[in-house]
């Protein structure tokens, strides 16, 4: 399948220099994408509260604040240009055989590992995908891709999530696992069933971006 490229028109991109991007319509995933992508990042490891992009403005907004004292173990954001549509969520159906299984209609979620201290979001950064979970909320699916900091000293080098130590990866499964849980709660809304490697990440960023340009066309064109 060919992923369609170059979302952003030439007035688009004009009218960007003059007005604040949309960080998920108006910033380009990367001319390298799938193998290196743009992230907008909307935590940091030192966040209290969780931050998210709302979809209408595009602005920054507070979600919820932390229930629990879990402590997000790297940086965190979503994708540009990526949509977890039918194709995406088709992806877990299969692999699950459960058919029932959607994508959840956002852009697809990264974490980004970095030796660095970076102390606020809504910043981008480029990063490179080593892995990721196939995590359900619900019956929708809600990947979360593994990638490292372009660069970074630490994590750079690292090809495969197989490179990275299995602390670092149980501790971001943990906290997926657990970050949407509110008191009271008997049982974790989230599962995660698969752990998987670059390609099947870089696989999966490339149905997403297939999945937005068909989302992008259904909303201009319909």
């Amino acid at each position: 399948m060919k992923t369609k490229r170059n979302t952003i028109d030439p007035i688009g991109k004009l009218m960007s220099l003059r007005y604040k991007s949309h960080p998920w319509h108006g910033v380009d995933i990367g001319e390298n994408a799938p193998n290196v992508v743009t992230c907008f990042i909307e935590m940091v490891p030192t966040d209290t509260v969780k931050y998210e992009v709302e979809k209408a403005s595009g602005y920054l907004t507070i979600d919820r604040p932390q229930k629990y004292s879990s402590i997000l173990p790297a940086l965190y954001g979503f994708i540009p240009q990526s949509y977890c549509g039918k194709t995406v969520g088709g992806v877990s159906a299969g692999v699950l055989k459960r058919p029932e299984i959607v994508g959840d209609g956002d852009p697809l979620d990264v974490c980004v590992l970095t030796e660095k201290e970076i102390t606020h979001g809504d910043i981008l950064v480029q990063a490179r995908p080593i892995g990721g979970f196939r995590m359900l909320d619900g019956n929708e699916a809600d990947d979360k891709i593994i990638a490292v900091l372009v660069g970074d000293a630490v994590y750079g080098e690292y090809k495969d999530i197989t490179d990275c130590p299995n602390a670092v990866v149980e501790r971001l499964r943990h906290y997926f696992l657990t970050y949407k849980d509110m008191p009271g709660d008997e049982k974790s809304r989230c599962e995660i069933t698969h752990i998987y490697g670059r390609k099947e990440a870089v696989d999966l960023i490339t149905n997403a971006m297939d999945d937005y340009h068909d989302y992008v066309e259904s909303v201009l064109f319909h």
